[in-house]
């Protein structure tokens, strides 16, 4: 998966379609991520020791990675990432780079 944790991401597709925030989790085995401030649910929580209130909350849920795209800040528009493999002090390293213009991230 091309998105990580930290990515600033735009919503290409969906709902939340616009809406750009930054990735808190990603879930690779489902191919899912979860984005600050998108796809927002909310959901009954039951009184317990930990929350003694209870009552109804509103949190991110898991959005499919298709429908994200990397937002890159300097272009200020979604773009998509490819690997370029470099070397480095001798050693080959895999990094993610924009596709149209071939700059490393």
């Amino acid at each position: 998966m091309k998105i990580r944790v930290g990515d600033t991401v735009e919503v290409i597709a969906g709902k939340d379609k616009g809406q750009q925030g930054e990735v808190l989790q990603v879930l690779a085995k489902e191919d899912r991520v979860i984005v600050e401030g998108v796809n927002m649910v909310t959901k009954h929580v039951k009184p317990s020791q930990t929350d003694p209130e209870g009552g109804i909350i509103t949190r991110e849920a898991p959005i499919h990675v298709s429908n994200v795209a990397y937002y890159d800040k300097k272009a200020k528009k979604p773009v998509k990432l490819g690997y370029k493999v470099t070397e480095t002090d001798g050693k080959k390293v895999k990094v993610r780079v924009n596709k149209a213009t071939g700059t490393e991230i």
